[in-house]
């Protein structure tokens, strides 16, 4: 049922490597990491893990919260890149398939497998899976982007069978997952297309990390940044940040630069960061004459350097659930502009830090609105003050805790 590769599973934990003829058999000198802790073991089971992305961080910062409430962690993956955590077990699942839709259904079937060899306490998700007890919601509903973003000829794909059938295992009414939600605009989605109980939903406040927080040195760590990428007190930098560059807008953010009136355009650059193929948006640089005024950079961990330095974060996405990066900006007293395409814009209008470009987009519009922003030194400190502000009180830290308060009460249950 699994295809090839069921017999040779990665596993990793407190710094012991094993083969998969271990997998549920796990000798005593490796039960402090893939046995059960104090009260229990917890499974998290993720497609793929990379230190840049917001549902990775998510996933990592909620397994510590439980972590640290006394659960073993074990992590099931197809791909992990970065550190290992020492004290969780992370089973990398071997299996292979020329289209992604069929390797997550051999990656299903694998850990299913694993798991009734090795039972956990509760599986939590963090992309859509049958079998799970909990889900964390990073991704949109798939069945309204079917239904309204392609043809009906689409949903004739298998493509689309497998992806339809894996979100209805998690929402629809004979399902018992619990569902943790960070988006109250898909939540109103989910619940129109798979009529799921609304006491099954349960919406969270964002989890915004306090590293992200401005120090009280940030104007020493703004005069550094800006000193080591060579910006004049004249000049203007907007930063994009986010993996996924096609989603996020930056083809977007690209021509409104181009569209600059020419004294503004001269001393503004962009940079843009982010775990994507750059090539097409460095042709496209090259394509609209902006030279050496753009640098797209990999993901990187100094991401709060990057918002202290800027003047302006560009945001104009596509479609995004939640947009983590926008209150990072707002606790970094940087002034934003997005879309409201962006489940968190909402956020940046509440705390009077910057602008919401409403939907439908008009680039001729936002290049103006970009244009205006910049020109304006006045109110981007103002945007950034009112921001700092705001976040002194709003409850934008607490997703890691509040969800593992959840699953505390499910694994009660």
């Amino acid at each position: 049922a699994t295809g090839a590769g069921v017999a040779h599973g990665r596993r990793h934990g407190g710094g012991v490597t094993t083969t998969a003829d271990q997998l549920g058999k796990p000798d005593q000198a490796s039960d402090a990491s893939s046995g059960f802790g104090a009260r229990g073991c917890l499974v998290f089971v993720l497609f793929k893990y990379f230190p840049f992305g917001g549902l990775q961080r998510d996933f990592l910062r909620i397994a510590r919260a439980c972590a640290d409430r006394g659960f073993a962690i074990r992590v099931y993956t197809l791909a992990w890149q970065g550190e290992w955590p020492k004290d969780f077990e992370i089973v990398e699942v071997p299996v292979r398939a020329l289209a992604n839709h069929r390797r997550y259904a051999r990656f299903a079937a694998w850990v299913r497998a694993d798991l009734g060899r090795r039972p956990a306490m509760l599986v939590i998700g963090f992309n859509k899976l049958p079998g799970l007890d909990v889900y964390y919601c990073a991704d949109p509903c798939y069945e309204d982007k079917a239904r309204t973003l392609r043809s009906p000829m689409y949903r004739l794909s298998g493509r689309y069978r497998h992806f339809s059938a894996y979100e209805r295992a998690v929402f629809a009414p004979e399902a018992q997952v619990e569902i943790l939600m960070i988006s109250a605009v898909q939540q109103a989605l989910y619940v129109k297309h798979y009529g799921t109980q609304p006491e099954r939903l349960h919406l969270l406040p964002p989890g915004i990390a306090q590293d992200r927080r401005a120090p009280a040195n940030a104007a020493e760590i703004r005069a550094g940044f800006r000193r080591e990428f060579h910006l004049g007190d004249d000049e203007l930098l907007l930063v994009q940040i986010g993996s996924g560059f096609k989603t996020k807008g930056l083809d977007r953010s690209l021509r409104a630069l181009a569209a600059l009136p020419a004294p503004l355009k001269q001393r503004t650059r962009l940079i843009a960061i982010g775990q994507d193929d750059p090539k097409p948006f460095v042709s496209m640089t090259r394509s609209l004459g902006l030279g050496e005024k753009v640098r797209i950079l990999k993901g990187r961990d100094d991401i709060p350097r990057f918002l202290l330095g800027a003047d302006l974060l560009i945001h104009p996405a596509y479609n995004e659930n939640t947009g983590t990066v926008l209150l990072e900006a707002v606790v970094a007293g940087l002034a934003v502009l997005t879309t409201a395409a962006c489940g968190y814009a909402h956020y940046i209008e509440e705390a009077g830090a910057g602008r919401v470009v409403p939907l439908s987009f008009d680039q001729p519009g936002f290049n103006a609105l970009l244009a205006g922003m910049l020109a304006d030194d006045a109110a981007r400190r103002q945007w950034g003050a009112s921001g700092l502000a705001w976040a002194q009180t709003a409850d934008i830290y607490s997703l890691p805790e509040r969800a593992a308060d959840i699953i505390l009460q499910m694994r009660t249950r």
